[in-house]
């Protein structure tokens, strides 16, 4: 009787969906012979439609959303902002004064009510814009690809992993998530990391054989959860548990409600808003002490101080930080950047280095045969791409027999026009793998490469692989840049078949391959290898070296299977830079950020490729090999670190990737680095920024990342930077722009209290209008502000600079203090030239309507300019495009309309105290109004003739990392021996 698929173990499911109880044996205890039976399911998986009955009786293979506010609780969290309770707090107060007064003052009860409307409108735009980051964020996460492999009717597909059912077999290899609780079947050399799930970090091994386990189901050694990941060997699984059934999906429920953590902006911005409320406070505090003394009615002196403090209060900050941030992300993910946390969005402002791979990144990761060696010949390959179109120029019976070889070594397949994933077609198209014209590679773009080339000889590989079917193999393992497989020969016997890095593999070749045979390999036979691998190299292509042996039997350890190897030659693969690498290679150079290749290609092989995209352009750069790192401590890395602009670190596995990016760190550097194996998962997460490949990466890459390329290329990382960088600089022009209106609007009211003026300039309601007309519209636009052109063309902002840096201070103080100045001068000229005493202005006086009416209209206009001024840091205005920001001229349109409003509407005028302006008026107010663009672009020009600032670094230089080797490379031997020949970290 079969075990009911779901949750099958003898323990019972615990009633979430996808987990029936169960019946019958526990899966553990079963021989894997039955494990597809009990599971109703087949070595050939399961049917389409079966797959989609049980995708409607069991749902989704997703975790539940974790718990989260609703709309009115994220609404009301609005309300708990700092600056909110400052001005609520301010508003009952007013209101209290209004109640206890007799006579009550009607104004009192309209400041209350006004700063009400203030908080209200400020927490609907923070909230609206929260909601929609949120959303937005959703969206972005789902265009990060999350597929896995399984078999549908004998057919191997790439299908989502949230459609995955109970019962579907699945394949795994180093580098996969596991989609599901599943039961192995088959395993080869399989190890796990469980420590999301067990939080031991040490790889297990895991098998298929039977097992009894008494304690908890993670410890069964035949069984692999949801959450953990593959880092070594492959093996065929069938799911047993999905989504909330998982054992991961139960921790998961009980920390789902963990409340996130703020970032680092954030934290800065709430210690900003903690020390702008309390200078606020004590401001007000001292002018209500200062006035109290002149006598001032007490209630009357705490209104006055009530209007400086709400002056001082930034009420939109936190609704522009949101939108700023917001913005960036959307921006950076139509660029193809997809930041998953807001700390990379703060960190890319300051990116110093970038450690970059190769392949993929600065390549097209498009792999192309284009050379063969085999007999002592080099054999061209023609064609372009993964396409099975062109030839190779004189196929002799040796050159097809590597070819054979190296294809029935591969576990990637060729995708055909119209492909739907089966076994003539695997895949969709719609996970890893790379793509030329209609034909695809589902899996390693490397192994797409030589099926390509063995088509283009003739060799049909599902035909050879029926007549030489496999029956071991022993996966390609980073550390030893190798993979292996066992075939049953079709004559009787096994033969083994191995390709790797030739450095690697002809260390375990004692025969070489001839027309007539092998032939032991010799010193000298060794040294023709090495010089026509270092040969293919130095054309900038990527090396294989391809050998075979027989075996007595299909078992026995890994090391013995590939020992005592004959060579069947090399293949050379090109894989083109991309067009658009070498443009922002360019643009980070100028921006002062240094790149730094990593790869496990050979060093001539990374050096002509860093030089065909502009990352060497010196005459000796920086080489460093995996070997020469490893006899290295840390002081003396740091020295190769800081050795040089230009430096490649070639042969290296992710263990020194992960050196490097420390190293790099302990030096001050902001670092960001790319990686796409399970291996670099270390590096990732201990880079500033962890920067995945979405296309061709593996899930452990893209869960330890903060950032996924979409598309893979080096130019995205650029442009995320450039991004990155105008985020931090948008939120610093609010700044600017808010705190120099609040200089403006505190100016005439201190000067008002020191020259003995008994009534204030302007009132707390003309403020609160302000705020609402032309301080959060205009500050929203300025958060979509886009980048300067010349952003790229500066030094990185300092790993430690604050938000609030001294040269934000000034930049305040300096357009804050001519706006001040200059509606200060108005008012008292209003009032000077009325000829009337101080002591007899009363707040319905006409002339002292008009002045205030003066001061705000002249606060308004200035606004205005200073949002055109702060729009650059230091390119002119005119240059950057006047009307480049639509959204900003509407904002600050809106505020002045609404100022006409308040000036001529006789309803507008009672509530906030004004008189109409006249033509002449407007024209005073303008003119005043623009001089702080005016000062502003004065200072940039000053700026830019003063100190013309280029981020690019000193002019490239080179140095030798041991002192040895020609063009800087270390000696052309890697270790004893002359056997020193070049290969990739992802070489199969």
């Amino acid at each position: 009787m079969p075990v009911t698929p779901a949750r099958v173990s003898a323990r019972g499911g615990d009633g979430a969906p996808g987990a029936p109880e169960a019946a019958g044996p526990g899966l553990e205890a079963l021989p894997p012979g039955e494990v597809h039976g009990a599971l109703g399911s087949s070595p050939r998986g399961l049917s389409p439609d079966a797959a989609g009955e049980r995708r409607e009786r069991y749902g989704a293979n997703e975790l539940p959303r974790a718990a989260r506010a609703g709309p009115g609780r994220q609404a009301l969290a609005q309300l708990t902002d700092l600056f909110a309770v400052v001005l609520l707090l301010a508003s009952a107060i007013t209101f209290l004064a209004y109640w206890l007064s007799e006579p009550r003052d009607a104004g009192r009860l309209q400041l209350a009510v006004a700063i009400l409307c203030v908080v209200a409108l400020n927490a609907v735009i923070g909230f609206t814009q929260e909601y929609s980051a949120e959303r937005t964020a959703e969206s972005l996460q789902a265009m990060v690809p999350h597929t896995c492999r399984v078999l549908r009717d004998g057919r191997r597909q790439e299908v989502p992993a949230r459609d995955l059912v109970p019962g579907d077999v699945v394949t795994l290899e180093a580098g996969d998530a596991v989609p599901a609780d599943c039961r192995l079947v088959e395993a080869h050399e399989l190890s796990v990391n469980n420590a999301a799930l067990t939080g031991e970090s040490d790889p297990v091994r895991r098998d298929s054989a039977a097992t009894a386990v008494p304690g908890p189901l993670t410890d069964a050694r035949n069984c692999l959860f949801m959450g953990t990941d593959v880092v070594a060997g492959a093996g065929k699984a069938v799911v047993f548990a999905i989504g909330a059934a998982t054992e991961f999906g139960r921790i998961y429920r009980l920390t789902a409600s963990a409340s996130r953590q703020r970032t680092p902006l954030q934290l800065q911005v709430a210690a900003m808003a903690r020390r702008v409320a309390g200078t606020a406070l004590a401001i007000g505090a001292l002018l209500f002490a200062v006035r109290l003394p002149g006598g001032d009615d007490t209630v009357e002196a705490f209104v006055f101080a009530l209007g400086v403090m709400v002056a001082l209060v930034p009420e939109g900050l936190p609704a522009t930080l949101s939108v700023s941030l917001a913005i960036g992300v959307r921006r950076m993910a139509r660029r193809n950047a997809l930041v998953k946390r807001l700390l990379a969005v703060e960190a890319l402002g300051s990116t110093t280095v970038i450690l970059t791979d190769k392949t993929g990144t600065l390549t097209q990761a498009e792999m192309t045969v284009t050379r063969v060696w085999a007999d002592g010949a080099l054999h061209p390959v023609s064609g372009v791409g993964y396409a099975p179109e062109g030839e190779v120029a004189d196929p002799a019976p040796r050159v097809r027999e590597l070819l054979r070889v190296a294809a029935l070594c591969c576990d990637a397949k060729l995708v055909p026009p119209g492909g739907d994933g089966g076994r003539d077609a695997p895949g969709n198209g719609g996970g890893p793998g790379g793509h030329h014209g209609n034909w695809r590679v589902l899996g390693d773009t490397t192994e797409g490469a030589l099926l390509v080339a063995a088509a283009k000889a003739g060799i049909d590989p599902h035909a050879e692989e029926a007549a030489s079917p496999r029956v071991a193999e022993h996966p390609f393992d980073p550390g030893r840049k190798l993979m292996s497989t066992v075939h049953r020969a079709p004559g009787g016997g096994f033969l083994v078949h191995a390709k790797g890095a030739p450095q690697e593999l002809l260390a375990r070749c004692t025969h070489i391959d001839r027309a007539d045979g092998a032939r032991p390999l010799t010193e000298e036979s060794r040294a023709a290898v090495v010089a026509v691998n270092d040969e293919l190299a130095a054309q900038g292509l990527r090396v294989l070296a391809v050998a075979a042996r027989r075996a007595e039997g299909p078992g026995g350890d890994r090391d013995a299977a590939e020992s005592g190897l004959t060579l069947l030659g090399l293949t050379g693969m090109l894989d083109p830079p991309r067009a658009e690498v070498s443009e922002a290679v360019d643009a980070c150079r100028r921006a002062g950020i240094r790149i730094v290749m990593a790869t496990g290609d050979h060093p001539l092989t990374a050096e002509a490729v860093a030089r065909r995209v502009g990352i060497v352009r010196g005459r000796e750069p920086l080489v460093v090999t995996g070997k020469r790192l490893d006899t290295l401590d840390d002081a003396a890395l740091d020295e190769v670190m800081a050795g040089g602009p230009e430096l490649l670190l070639c042969r290296v596995s992710p263990e020194h990737k992960t050196r490097a990016v420390t190293a790099l760190r302990r030096r001050g550097e902001v670092v960001a680095v790319t990686g796409d194996g399970a291996n670099d998962a270390p590096a990732l997460k201990h880079a500033d920024i962890g920067v995945a490949m979405g296309a061709s990466g593996t899930d452990v890459a893209r869960e330890a990342a903060v950032m996924v390329l979409l598309d893979d290329s080096f130019a995205s990382i650029a442009t995320a930077v450039r991004l990155g960088r105008s985020v931090y600089q948008n939120i610093r022009r609010f700044l600017v722009y808010v705190f120099s209106s609040n200089i403006g609007e505190l100016g005439p009211i201190v000067a008002a209290t020191f020259t003995g003026f008994p009534l204030v300039p302007i009132s707390a309601v003309q403020i609160l209008a302000i705020d609402l007309g032309s301080d959060v519209l205009p500050a929203l636009a300025l958060g979509a502000e886009p980048p300067e052109a010349d952003v790229m063309d500066r030094p990185p902002r300092a790993r430690r600079e604050r938000l609030f840096s001294m040269a934000v201070m000034r930049r305040i103080l300096f357009l804050g203090g001519i706006q001040a100045l200059g509606v200060t001068a108005v008012f008292f000229w209003h009032i000077h030239a009325s000829g009337i005493p101080f002591a007899d202005f009363t707040e319905d006086h006409p002339v002292y309507r008009e002045a205030v009416t003066l001061v705000q209209a002249g606060i308004v206009l200035s606004q205005f300019f200073v949002g055109l001024a702060v729009r650059t840091d230091r390119q002119s205005l005119l240059r950057a495009g006047l009307f480049s920001n639509p959204w900003l001229l509407g904002a600050g349109g809106i505020g002045i309309a609404l100022m006409a409003c308040i000036s001529y509407v006789p309803v507008l005028q009672e509530l906030f105290n004004t008189a109409p302006l006249a033509a002449a008026d407007w024209a005073v107010l303008t003119g005043l109004g623009a001089l702080p663009l005016a000062a502003d672009e004065l200072r940039k020009a000053w700026l830019r003739r003063r100190r013309p600032e280029t981020g690019e670094r000193a002019a490239p230089g080179g140095g030798r990392a041991d002192g040895g080797g020609p063009a800087g490379h270390e000696p052309a031997d890697d270790g004893p021996g002359p056997a020193r020949v070049p290969g990739g970290d992802e070489d199969r």
